[in-house]
């Protein structure tokens, strides 16, 4: 999901938005619904091994969001309906993940509040809802469009890395002094405006170090999903792209 750095709001305005995330509480049932964006150029274990203890340690559902147009990065490699073929083949055989298009129906970039306004709608205002984000971009937060505005419909949860800390902002620090929770249960009983910092498993895997492998003809077994090789032609994007 994309992001831009714009001004923050007034304090009367966040102070607002603080009170109105203190009264969201949960009736429904329903498991939490999670969200990890991204290019996913490739998806690699690495993604895929955090979305899953995601899921399980939050006992939600959670939606892999494939970016569009990411506005803080380079292009894709590979184009959309590549990148959906490997996200597709990847997420086969189980039913707590799930790939999420939705941002790829929009023309330009697309900020992660839009989202998360479009998926409160289609909710509604009792389930949980959760915005999964590594330490990195958690801690570029106030950078964000409209990003004060993402606690009003969403928790925030952060998955940590040991030995991975990311400095904060004095403006990011008080929004974690005032929100931050230590248990995840707490998460699936208010609706949003929760902080909560996850342990994941630290798996030094990335789509650039695999792009390379694939561009220099090498296999990147044990770094992606074996499906992914069973089927040659799901990578063909990043073995045929030497110049890009």
């Amino acid at each position: 999901m994309a992001r831009t750095r714009t001004s923050a709001r007034g304090d009367g305005t966040a102070a607002r938005g603080a009170t109105a995330r203190q009264l969201s509480f949960v009736v429904s049932a329903q498991r939490p619904l999670a969200l990890l964006g991204g290019t996913f150029d490739p998806i690699h274990l690495g993604h895929l091994r955090v979305a899953w203890e995601a899921a399980e340690a939050l006992d939600a559902d959670v939606h892999l969001l494939l970016a569009h147009e990411p506005p803080h990065r380079p292009a894709p490699v590979a184009s959309v309906e590549q990148r959906v073929a490997i996200l597709r083949a990847a997420l086969a055989g189980q039913q707590r993940l799930h790939i999420d298009l939705r941002e790829l129906r929009r023309t330009g970039p697309s900020y992660s509040i839009d989202t998360l306004i479009e998926v409160r709608a289609e909710i509604g205002p009792q389930r949980s809802l959760i915005l999964l984000l590594g330490a990195d971009a958690f801690a570029g937060l106030p950078g964000w469009h409209r990003w004060q505005e993402l606690f009003d419909l969403a928790h925030i949860v952060v998955l940590t890395r040991p030995g991975v800390a990311a400095a904060l902002g004095a403006e990011l620090q008080t929004q974690v002094l005032a929100h931050e929770v230590d248990t995840a249960q707490i998460l699936a009983t208010r609706t949003a405006g929760a902080i909560f910092h996850l342990p994941v498993t630290p798996l030094d895997i990335s789509a650039t170090q695999i792009r390379q492998l694939l561009r220099d003809g090498h296999e990147p077994r044990y770094l992606l999903p074996d499906v992914l090789l069973a089927d040659p032609s799901l990578l063909d994007a990043y073995r045929l792209g030497a110049g890009n």
